[in-house]
């Protein structure tokens, strides 16, 4: 069980603010940008064409393929961040017709239903999420309706929802999981508009006000908040946590660091869970190409498009699964032409086993049902980026959670990259297809991560370059790429520290890859509710491909040094000096995972172990 005085501890804490909108630094952000590709494409061209060792190009020629693939994402991302729109709030809509002009039934309140799907987690926790809910304010008369989507058909979760005056839905089975759950309670509900929340979402006042005036436009299907975790542990300074351990000599030192290098706040957010970077940057630069796409909890659906897409797909599939039973007829009774009443009983059959699914069977349904959406062509279905922060939520709290929660998404994106590829589905414009191939290629970076982070090793354990020298010619390619690239995404991402999450990004290659090879498979990627309590026990064996990579890099490091001084090897000072810098870079991202691992809350362990999830 979850202590009550956990959530007191931050329930004074307050959302950031929205990055503010600036012309004049998007306009230096896009020629910066340009800038960088230029000479991006300048640097692998001359890669190929000039730099291979040739002595040793079963490491060159890799090396480069990774550099190309990690450019080609490069390319992706800046599409990605082109573009934003300054900060606009619409006003809310005061009857349906607002939303709904064509609708008869013009002058009605609209009608809200807000859904809390849970299965194991604590009832408590959901009893917050509804409170909140209840506190939303409108304008205008609204009807607002608070449903408790329980897969875990419990007896607890019952009893705090009567108690909150809250509709309790379940279900005999959970066939489809979250997905499913959603779909079985749109059918025992109504509402013009559906409020997706996460077990352990806590709606702000504000969430119908600042968002359903969006639809007024009568295209706009969804909208998505920025989720917000106000759990996040803020850290201790560095000189107060050597304090603790080495006494006034360990103040000192973490004194005179932060006077070189500024203000270091000790476990801070240990595993870069804070999602700014993806909502107020990615996700909200998306919404130029109408590509942004649903997150799931914190998200606001118009269940018309919910439903007719849904219908969409339904029609579709039943005259798929109709055409394949006909040709096996036709084929197996050599008739070219079947009966009416034949037909009408195959399409009876297919309709009666194809499955409505509102939100797709997957373990990705929320960005899985946006492209559906998105393709419909024929309606032209909008979603929108709210920019403000309208929900809060907790944040996992060990690495095996992060682990579960990553692996998920990787997993479940990479799942619909094999066997829905929305570079390939009709009805999506080019826009939005390389907006979700930017989604979709960056789950498969670990397959050149990796070479970058072995590749320094490779050349400080054996001196093999795979460039033909690390000379004036290299660094002069090299420098001017990365200078303007950091400048570039620097201006892009401008007020937010975007370190944390590259780091995090080239330690993730683990995970990454074994998604991938879990897809390549052929496996399924099965659904686990993430915890939302932290998990005891030690974590470090879920870390010792990045403990290797550090070891491995520290250990070349060394040799390597030591073969400068000794001689009789074919390292270079520039080769080793270049190749250390580069390691130490991996070094730090890595060491970011592992510190992670062993990182505890500031409270006494055992009281941080109490909560636990089978």
């Amino acid at each position: 069980m979850i202590k009550d005085d956990y959530f007191l501890k931050f329930e004074d804490r307050t959302p950031p603010p929205p990055l503010p909108y600036s012309a004049k630094r998007e306009s230096l952000w896009q020629f910066l940008a340009v800038l960088a590709l230029v000479i991006g494409g300048w640097y692998i061209w001359w890669r190929w064409t000039g730099s291979l060792n040739p002595d040793a190009m079963w490491f060159a020629v890799p090396l480069a393929i990774a550099e190309t693939c990690a450019y080609i994402g490069m390319l992706l991302f800046v599409f990605n961040l082109w573009k934003d729109d300054p900060i606009r709030i619409e006003t809310p809509p005061a009857v349906f017709g607002d939303v709904a002009p064509d609708h008869p039934e013009h002058d009605r309140p609209i009608s809200v239903d807000v859904m809390f799907a849970t299965y194991d987690e604590d009832p408590e926790l959901v009893r917050l999420g509804i409170q909140d809910a209840k506190r939303m304010t409108y304008p205008h008369p609204i009807d607002v309706r608070i449903h408790i989507l329980d897969d875990g058909r419990r007896s607890d979760m019952r009893r705090v929802t009567e108690e909150e005056g809250a509709n309790y839905i379940s279900r005999t089975t959970n066939e489809g999981f979250k997905a499913g759950n959603l779909r079985h309670a749109m059918e025992e509900t109504h509402g013009d508009f559906l409020v997706i929340c996460d077990a352990d979402t806590r709606p702000f006042p504000t969430l119908l006000e600042h968002t359903l005036g969006y639809f007024r436009d009568p295209k706009m299907a969804w909208v998505q908040t920025p989720q917000w975790f106000y759990d996040l542990p803020e850290g201790e300074p560095l000189p107060d946590k050597l304090a603790q351990k080495f006494g006034e000599k360990g103040e000192k030192i973490g004194q005179r660091v932060e006077k070189v290098i500024g203000p270091v706040m000790v476990g801070h957010d240990p595993f870069v869970n804070d999602p700014k970077m993806f909502y107020d940057i990615i996700q909200r630069r998306r919404n130029w190409a109408n590509a942004s796409f649903c997150c799931g909890a914190g998200s606001i659906h118009r269940r018309e498009a919910v439903m007719e897409a849904a219908l969409r797909s339904f029609g579709a599939n039943v005259q798929k699964r109709t055409w394949a039973v006909e040709e096996t007829v036709t084929v197996s009774s050599k008739e070219r032409e079947l009966s009416p009443e034949l037909m009408q009983a195959i399409k009876t059959e297919a309709a009666a086993t194809e499955v409505l699914t509102p939100y797709k069977f997957h373990v990705s349904e929320d960005i899985y049902t946006s492209i559906v959406l998105h393709s419909d062509r024929e309606r032209g279905w909008k979603s929108k980026m709210h920019p403000i922060v309208e929900s809060k939520m907790l944040s996992p709290q060990d690495l095996l959670t992060w682990t579960v929660q990553r692996f998920k998404y990787a997993g479940g994106s990479l799942d619909i990259l094999v066997h829905d590829n929305p570079l390939f589905r009709k009805g999506l414009t080019l826009p939005q297809r390389l907006m979700y191939a930017t989604t979709f290629y960056s789950y498969l970076a670990p397959l050149w991560n990796i070479i970058f982070l072995f590749a320094p090793v490779l050349y400080l354990l054996t001196g093999i370059s795979p460039v033909s020298s690390y000379s004036s010619e290299f660094f002069l390619h090299l420098i001017p790429f990365l200078v303007t690239l950091e400048l570039a995404m620097m201006v892009g991402a401008w007020g937010i520290d975007g370190y944390p999450a590259k780091a995090s990004y080239l330690a993730f290659f683990p995970l990454g890859l074994k998604a991938i090879w879990t897809i390549m498979r052929g496996e399924k990627v099965t659904f686990k509710v993430t915890p939302k309590t932290r998990q005891s026990g030690n974590f470090l064996s879920l870390v010792r491909p990045q403990i290797s990579v550090l070891v491995l890099t520290l250990a070349g490091a060394i040799w390597a040094i030591g073969a400068l001084v000794i001689g009789g090897t074919d390292h270079s000072p520039s080769g080793v000096v270049a190749n250390i810098l580069w390691g130490l870079n991996n070094c730090i991202a890595m060491w970011g995972i592992i510190a992670a691992a062993i990182w505890r809350p500031a409270e006494s362990s055992g009281a941080s172990e109490e909560a636990k999830t089978a």
